[in-house]
């Protein structure tokens, strides 16, 4: 196995930064080290297999859990541990099981809190 230089990153490393589900990429793509003037050229110009990954899915937890207004701990507790489709982000958002009607309302709570932390922080910065 070859060993990547400074100037190329893992196939999981360029995978996170398109936002696109590793499993779900090309053979070629999983294999090869991608070089930063690869994943530009991806980012600038992106192939077809990219585009409909990034329209259909399979999504990577993180955007599962943004797509459906919850946190990644949020899918854990809600039985999800795989990669969804975009499909199935929509059905589950049609359907709004108990669980994820109580984590969106936990996420935005959290959220709600966040914001008031930190405009709390700002006013004692100003008193200062």
């Amino acid at each position: 196995m070859s060993r990547p230089n400074a100037q190329s990153m893992k196939p999981a490393t360029a995978a996170k930064k398109l936002d696109v589900y590793l499993p779900a990429t090309p053979a070629e793509f999983q294999e090869n080290p991608i070089t930063r003037g690869e994943l530009a050229a991806l980012q600038e110009d992106p192939p077809q297999w990219l585009t409909d990954l990034r329209k259909n899915g399979p999504h990577p937890k993180n955007l599962v859990a943004a797509r459906l207004g919850i946190s990644i701990g949020a899918l854990a507790r809600g039985g999800v541990d795989t990669a969804l489709t975009t499909e199935q982000i929509t059905q589950l958002l049609e359907d709004k099981p108990e669980w994820l009607v109580a984590e969106r309302e936990n996420y935005q709570e959290v959220l709600r809190e966040q914001r008031r932390l930190k405009s709390l922080h700002a006013e004692q910065a100003r008193g200062n």
